[in-house]
């Protein structure tokens, strides 16, 4: 299958507006199992296309200069994949493993389901944002919208901004780390105490991000364990 590509001795640029999403696809697949570090790509003219660079199986670096549609770098494993703009829905879906960064905002559902590995966005991100989140580290340079981290089981979401409503809503046992106001909790989700353990991990996220942020001006929040079990008292928060 030809691609159209221009090749140097270690980058690899594929333009879309001459090669397809599907020929990228399988050109990036075909990279399973390949030598880390020797395969690094450079992706133009974007233009908004959906599911690009998903299903990602080996350790290569993948920049994208433009903004990108739904489910961009979802299922992704090992890879690295740089945004150099915006991005549509489900950024990073179900992420096993590797980097995903977004150089601008995000819409909703930003690494949902996420498995692993480290989502970070400089800009905002809409509502959503880590909703059943299962060991994904997600760091946002901004704000976040309402029902984020919603189911949240483990992982961790640090927002450098603000969070809208309903945050952590019916969470397990993920940790959230907010450094601006929130407008409202979940169900079933409570502030926390921030101790040193919490600083350092906040700490170590926003520098593994390249985010300039003290890590002590965050507060934590987490579940109360009272949905846990069903009570009947609780029925209405259900």
């Amino acid at each position: 299958m030809a691609v159209a590509t221009t090749e140097t001795a270690e980058l690899e640029v594929v333009d879309l507006e001459t090669t397809s999403v599907r020929e990228l696809n399988q050109r990036l697949h075909d990279l399973a199992g390949a030598v880390p570090g020797r395969h690094r790509f450079r992706i133009l003219n974007p233009s908004g296309a959906h599911a690009l660079a998903c299903g990602l199986d080996a350790e290569i670096e993948v920049e994208i200069e433009g903004h990108v549609g739904y489910y961009c770098a979802g299922m992704n494993k090992l890879a690295t994949v740089r945004v150099h703009g915006n991005a549509s829905t489900g950024i990073a879906e179900n992420l096993m493993s590797g980097q995903v960064i977004v150089e601008g905002n995000a819409s909703q559902s930003a690494g949902a389901t996420g498995r692993g590995g480290l989502l970070v966005v400089r800009g905002d991100v809409s509502s959503r944002c880590g909703i059943s989140m299962k060991g994904i580290d997600i760091v946002v340079g901004g704000s976040v919208g309402h029902m984020s981290a919603f189911m949240a089981q483990t992982g961790c979401l640090v927002v450098c901004g603000d969070a809208g409503d309903a945050l952590g809503d019916s969470i397990y046992e993920a940790r959230l780390y907010v450094r601006g106001t929130v407008t409202g909790l979940g169900a079933d989700c409570v502030e926390k105490e921030m101790r040193d353990e919490h600083v350092a991990q906040v700490a170590g996220l926003v520098v593994a991000a390249g985010i300039d942020a003290d890590a002590s001006d965050f507060r934590r929040y987490g579940s109360a364990r009272e949905l846990y079990n069903f009570k009947i008292d609780n029925a209405g928060a259900y």
